[in-house]
């Protein structure tokens, strides 16, 4: 094989990125001033992000504290889901478990994976806790752990996630400060605004390719 051309056209390219290196300067700009975040009121957060997520295919309901549980029983008949999946040792758990009875196929989520994963992927819906929402950009915040792995939210059709309405924040920057991410930053957080979607084929936009089909959010009230 002859390697002669392809090293000419290499040299070449790398020449081009050389100079166009050494013509830029090598101050960087760093802003003084940064916009202010607006300052909404809890009301204002709420209806703002669920604007946003609603106009993604995301279908959001504004519970009591004391109705949630109940919410999430008659939205799982309406779907006619078969098989809940949940943490066991998460912060849903002791709730999901009071209903038991009432909740369609409640199914602990084992982390033996391998004897899991038949069942695994027979679950229609998957309920997670998240750490918050960002109002800004319409998208809750789910932090996975081993109580609840990312798989809770990845795996089955239907993806239920309670927010809690005192952790709607403004922007991502008040989040983070707020819960002090420089601390304890999460190894992997989910920012999710909807149903899972792509555009990759035929350009036409699928959901559920990658995902969850449907996004169900309970944002939670005092």
């Amino acid at each position: 094989m002859n390697r002669k051309p392809w090293n000419e056209a290499r040299r070449q390219i790398m020449g081009r990125l050389e100079r166009a290196l050494d013509s830029v300067s090598g101050t960087a700009v760093v802003p003084t001033t940064y916009p202010e975040a607006p300052s909404w009121s809890t009301e204002e957060k709420i209806e703002r992000l669920k604007n946003l997520m609603e106009a993604v295919k995301t279908e959001v309901h504004r519970v009591a504290v004391s109705d949630w549980v109940d919410t999430v029983i008659e939205i799982a008949r309406a779907k006619k889901v078969n098989h809940l999946l949940y943490g066991p040792d998460g912060p849903l758990s002791s709730i999901l478990e009071g209903a038991k009875k009432e909740l369609p196929g409640l199914i602990p989520f084992s982390t033996d994976i391998e004897k899991f994963k038949e069942t695994l992927f027979e679950m229609d819906a998957g309920i997670t806790s998240t750490v918050g929402a960002i109002a800004d950009t319409g998208a809750i915040v789910v932090w996975p752990t081993p109580a609840e792995p990312r798989t809770l939210s990845l795996v089955p059709h239907t993806h239920f996630a309670i927010v809690e309405a005192g952790n709607i924040y403004t922007s991502m920057s008040e989040l983070m400060t707020r819960q002090n991410w420089a601390v304890q930053i999460p190894a992997n957080a989910l920012f999710i605004s909807g149903p899972s979607k792509t555009a990759d084929i035929e350009f036409t936009l699928a959901f559920g390719v990658h995902g969850p089909k449907e996004l169900v959010v309970l944002i939670v009230e005092p």
